[in-house]
Order: C-alpha cells, then sequence, then structure tokens
C-alpha cells in the first residue's frame, strides 16, 4: 500500500493559523465589547436624536460637563505633570507607596471615591470645617465639588501616561540643556515637555474624557443638582428612569465623543518618546563653498572674542575616580582608557551630574564645586551631540545663550555665526533628523562653544563619523580649539584623535591616573598595555628578571635593557619588529617562537599578521604584501615569529 503525503497549504502571507483554544475566547470577548455598544445603536430612536439632544435639561448638562471637565483637566495639568516628572526623575522614600495612590483612584470604585471625599472636604469632614471658616469654601453639592470628584478619578490617567513618556526620554538630553546653562525649570519648559508631548497629550486626552464621563464620585460627594452639578452621565441615570428613548441618545452622544478620543489618539500619541524622524534621506556632508571658508575663518574681532575666556583648570576627584588634574588656558587633554576606565564618569563629575565621583573643581578663580551644572559654565557634548529634536540647527545653538538671558535676536546672529565658522550655517533652518552625522556633530560643538563655557567636555564626538568626515571634522575642531580660551576634555579611543588634538594625554584605569603626557611621550613610552594595543604596538605585562621578563600569561622575554629585577613591567614591541619565517629563524633574534596565522588584515599599504602561539601571548606582526605572498601566510600557516632583544622597549609601572 502507497502512502501519500497530505500537501501542507502555505498560509497565506506566512502567518501560522491561530489555535482554536485561543481564538474562541478572544472573539467572545470582543463580542462582550461590541454587543452593548451595538445595542444602543440598535435602541436609538433616530427620528428623535435631535430632539431628545436639543432638549434644554440635555444641553445644561452636557454645559456644565464641559466646565467641569475642563476644570478637572486644567486642575490635573497643574498637580499631575509636576507629580508625574517628581515620580520619573526623583528617587525618593516612599516612591512606590506614592505611585499606589497615584493608581488607586482607577482601582476603587468611584462611589468609594466619592465616599472618601465627602469624609475629607464634607462638612464633618476632615478639612472641610476649616475650607468654610476660613475661605468660606463648601464643597459637597456645588460645582466646585463635580471638579473636584472628577480631577479624583481622572488625574491617574495623566500622571501614569506622561511617568512612562519620561520614563522613556533618556536624560541626557535635560544633562545636556543644563551644561549650556538653562535652569531646571527652563529645561523642564523648553526640552522635557516638548519632547514628552505625545505623551502628555496623550493622557491629557484620557483625562478630559475620563472626566467628562465621571459619574458615581460626583453623585456621592457633589449630588445630582441640575444645573449646578447634574452633569451628563448624571442626566442619563435620571433620563434612563423617565425618559429611557431620551437616554439612549444622550448615551449615544457620550459614546461618540469617548470612541473619537480613542481614534484620535490610535498610533499618534501612544508610546515612548523617540528622536523624530524624517521622511527625507539625511543629506551627506558637503565642503562649505568660498563664500562660507570665509565666513568659517572668522572676522580678527571674532576671533579675538574667541580668546577671552583665559580660564584655567584644577579638579580633584574622589569616588570611583581619585585623581588631580590641572591645566593652563587654552590646554586640550585627550582622556583615554579601557571601558570601565571611569572616562565618562570623570566628565559627568565636572559637570556635577553624578555621586559616583565627586569633584573639587575650581575654574579660573572661582570654586565652582558647590555650583549646580547650569552654573558651573561647564558645556558638554555628548558622543550622539544630543541635538534637542523639536528645534532647528539655529535654534539648538541659540538655547545656551537663551538660556544665559541674551536676547532673542542678538542670540541668534551668534548662534549663525558659529554655524558659519563650522561651515554649516546653510543648515541652519532644518531639524537634527534632516542633518548626516557629521553635520549633526558640528552643530552640537557650535551649540557648545557659541555658550563661551570655561570648560569644554567632547565625549567621543567623532566616534560616529565615516573616516573622510572625520578627517575634516577634526581639522575644524582643531582650528578651533587653538582660539579657545578654557580647557578641553576630548574622551576618545582614536590614536589619531589623541596625538592630532590633544596637548596631553591622561590614561585612565580603574579611575586612576596611569599616565599623563604629551601625546609624543604617551607614543613612545605608553605606560598601559591599553593603550600600547590603542597605538598598534604588543604589549606584554611581567615581572622583570636579569635578562627581561617573566611574563604573567607565561613564557619568557629577553630585552636588551631590563627594568630592575623584581619590578612589574610592560614590554612593548612594534609590529613592524616582529619578523616571520616558515623555518626557525637563526642568527640575531634573542626571542623565537612558533605559532600559528589566526588572522590576516590590510593596514595601509602594509598588512597585519596576528599570530597565536602556545609559549607567548598573541602578537601582531607588520608585513609587506609581497613578504605575505612569499612566506605563502594565510590563516592556519605554521610559521615562527622572531623579535631582537633590542627592539624590546620595557617600562616600569
Amino acid at each position: 500500500m502507497k502512502l501519500r503525503r497530505a500537501a501542507v497549504r502555505p498560509v497565506a502571507g506566512g502567518r501560522t493559523r491561530t489555535p482554536l483554544l485561543l481564538a474562541v475566547p478572544a472573539l467572545l470577548a470582543v463580542a462582550l465589547l461590541v454587543l452593548p455598544l451595538a445595542g444602543v445603536l440598535v435602541r436609538t430612536e433616530w427620528d428623535e436624536l435631535g430632539a431628545h439632544l436639543t432638549d434644554p435639561a440635555t444641553t445644561e448638562a452636557l454645559r456644565l460637563s464641559l466646565v467641569v471637565s475642563f476644570w478637572a483637566l486644567g486642575l490635573s495639568l497643574v498637580l499631575g505633570v509636576p507629580l508625574a516628572w517628581l515620580l520619573a526623575r526623583v528617587p525618593f522614600p516612599g516612591k512606590a507607596v506614592v505611585r499606589s495612590l497615584v493608581l488607586l483612584p482607577m482601582v476603587l470604585p468611584p462611589t468609594v471615591g466619592g465616599v472618601a471625599l465627602l469624609l475629607a472636604f464634607g462638612r464633618r469632614g476632615l478639612l472641610g470645617p476649616w475650607l468654610e471658616d476660613t475661605f468660606g469654601v463648601t464643597l459637597p453639592f456645588h460645582t466646585s465639588g463635580a471638579v473636584l470628584a472628577a480631577t479624583f478619578v481622572a488625574m491617574p490617567f495623566l500622571v501614569i501616561s506622561l511617568e512612562g513618556a519620561l520614563g522613556g526620554l533618556r536624560p541626557r538630553y535635560e544633562e545636556t540643556a543644563a551644561s549650556l546653562g538653562a535652569s531646571p525649570v527652563r529645561v523642564f519648559f523648553t526640552v522635557t515637555l516638548p519632547m514628552v508631548a505625545p505623551g502628555l497629550l496623550a493622557g491629557a486626552a484620557l483625562t478630559w474624557a475620563r472626566a467628562l464621563g465621571e459619574f458615581g464620585a460626583t453623585i456621592t460627594f457633589a449630588g445630582n443638582l441640575p444645573g449646578t452639578t447634574q452633569t451628563l452621565p448624571l442626566q442619563v441615570f435620571l433620563l434612563l428612569q423617565e425618559r429611557p428613548e431620551a437616554a439612549t441618545s444622550v448615551s449615544l452622544l457620550l459614546l461618540v465623543i469617548a470612541m473619537a478620543v480613542l481614534v484620535a489618539l490610535r498610533g499618534r500619541w501612544t508610546g515612548t518618546p523617540r528622536e523624530r524622524t524624517s521622511g527625507r534621506t539625511p543629506p551627506a556632508d558637503t565642503e562649505p563653498g568660498p563664500e562660507r571658508e570665509a565666513t568659517a575663518a572668522g572676522a580678527p574681532e571674532e576671533r579675538a572674542a574667541a580668546r577671552d575666556g583665559g580660564w584655567g583648570l584644577e579638579a580633584a576627584f574622589t569616588g570611583f575616580n581619585e585623581l588631580a588634574l590641572e591645566a593652563g588656558p587654552g590646554t586640550t587633554i585627550a582622556v583615554v582608557g579601557p571601558n570601565g576606565a571611569g572616562k565618562t564618569t570623570l566628565l559627568r563629575a565636572l559637570l556635577g551630574l553624578t555621586t559616583r565621583s565627586r569633584a573639587r573643581l575650581r575654574l579660573g578663580e572661582e570654586d565652582v564645586s558647590a555650583l549646580p551644572p547650569h552654573r558651573r559654565g561647564v558645556a558638554w557634548v555628548p558622543q550622539d551631540g544630543a541635538l534637542f529634536p523639536h528645534l532647528t540647527a539655529l535654534s539648538n545653538t541659540a538655547y545656551g545663550l537663551r538660556a544665559q538671558g541674551v536676547a532673542r535676536a542678538e542670540a541668534r546672529r551668534s548662534a549663525q555665526r558659529w554655524l558659519d565658522r563650522l561651515g554649516v550655517g546653510h543648515l541652519a533652518g532644518r531639524r537634527p533628523s534632516q542633518l548626516s552625522g557629521g553635520q549633526a556633530g558640528r552643530v552640537a560643538l557650535a551649540r557648545a562653544l557659541a555658550t563661551r563655557p570655561r570648560l569644554l567636555l567632547l565625549d567621543e564626538p567623532l566616534a560616529a563619523l565615516d573616516q573622510t568626515t572625520r578627517a575634516r571634522v577634526r581639522h575644524e575642531l582643531r582650528t578651533h580649539l587653538v582660539t579657545f580660551g578654557g580647557v578641553c576634555l576630548i574622551v576618545t579611543h582614536d590614536p589619531v584623535e589623541a596625538v592630532s588634538l590633544a596637548d596631553r594625554v591622561l590614561v585612565l584605569d580603574e579611575g586612576r591616573a596611569v599616565q599623563d603626557a604629551p601625546p609624543a611621550e604617551v607614543t613612545r613610552h605608553p605606560r598601559s598595555p591599553w593603550v600600547a594595543r590603542m597605538l598598534g604596538r604588543n604589549a606584554w605585562a611581567g615581572t622583570a628578571t636579569a635578562h627581561g621578563l617573566d611574563l604573567a600569561g607565561g613564557g619568557a622575554l629577553v630585552a636588551a635593557e631590563p627594568p630592575p629585577v623584581g619590578a612589574s613591567a610592560l614590554a612593548i614591541i612594534a609590529p613592524e619588529a616582529v619578523s616571520l619565517h616558515r623555518e626557525r629563524p637563526g642568527g640575531s633574534p634573542r626571542n623565537v617562537w612558533p605559532g600559528v596565522v589566526r588572522e590576516v588584515t590590510a593596514s595601509g599599504s602594509r598588512l597585519r599578521v596576528l599570530v597565536g602561539s602556545e609559549q607567548v601571548p598573541d602578537l601582531v606582526a607588520e608585513v609587506t604584501p609581497e613578504a605575505a605572498a612569499e612566506l605563502g601566510l594565510a590563516d592556519g600557516v605554521p610559521v615562527w615569529a622572531g623579535v631582537k632583544a633590542t627592539e624590546v622597549m620595557t617600562v616600569t609601572l
């Protein structure tokens, strides 16, 4: 008997079939939600709808509902927005309890909420007698009582929605604004609120809709007085007993309003804030034209103005970072080190934005240690620039000047000059989403320099750029740092940036300074294995012997000039000093090890060959393409590596 395989039909769109065990309950749930609404539509007397909705009692209830709901919305905004910010941004004891109290009205039966309000603000409540005796205010059975009841049940929608939006907003935008001189209140209104506007609008719409439909707390606390507290939901309750067909028509009105709010919110105002993107492809970096080159050079008086800083730096760090740092005016320091070395913590300590490490900081003649971030005169450019997405390039650049009290027109003129200097003046009207990475980086730099800070902090400002753009922006940055009168710290992993931009290189490891020297000295005598490898050299740590080093990972190395016996030392070998052979070499090399080629990569006009050996740590050799072809170098090929003792440089750690 032949067995035939049943043909398997692919499901349209490549989707799997929905299990019936899940589909049936889901459909029943939808039916449970739809059928009551369908009942309203079916039972509505459409020919009498207009008459029902224009009835004087109904229109009066609608007017009162709108008054109460909008007052409740306003009160929720005044009280709920600060509360949402507090919950999202400030750690304090009992935060979980406060958040639970915010959520409580959403799960509490509305009538119970009305009873609670009555016991708190009624004439015999906790505050009611005091309010009546002191201010002559009586909340129960008054329109203000209906507003309070609606606010009590509706404000949580605003707080929860806005707190979620604030939680999704990365603090770096607010921290950058503070570094530009903006006070916390200014940051809140000019950066935080605009960037969480979708969450705020969603919460406001839901709050208004909930306040418009409030019934239980209102009737319990404020009563059902026509023209005073009888809102539209209470009117529906009253009509249901006397004129059910009119109650259906008014219910339909409330249903339409609620659906309109939800449809307006659908997919538009929900979700966490994100950087706004444009449908356009960001334009490529363009070189400034001749007229822009002339502007970028700067007029003599502008160049002189750029030198008016003259602020030195004295800083002592405690906590995770433990070091002292001094620099004269006009000094640029490159801060390098492995991940976790404390580079970003160092910058944040200078800004006053972290408790992990603290800095006693003096800029020029002023001790700014106790000042908040916006009053220190320390400008920060994060790795991604943190341009405010709701502002144009010109408004971004003028932001710090406006925060310092400069008039709008003058701030915009100065901002335009700085954009022109950096070759992006023609992009002044574009939003960050319309800028390429290089353009955005230059705008962020212009924004920081426009505030004329005492201390400029750059956190890997060129890391996201391609090689061509990086070289161009590096040249522009070097040009403008020459005229900068303060101190500049640049965190970088790029040895070219460290050598070409900095007067000094500060090497950090686990929060401590391993080396602080001019770039040439760090290049010749690196005191950190990480820095040596960053510079492309082989770096092996070990203990000094009479002939060289006993390596930490096993094996020995002969050096012509070993450190004192027993000292911890670092052996540094340039890749070009490593010779490769297919047979064991004889003659001058004092260090010879067998190994296997693990990788061959191009480095300019030469090839870098990674060799693994069981006797010593991995090492990198640099050879010409011709030598590689002659030796037949490829992954897995066995080779011998040799290094002359005179080519081994040792540094005591």
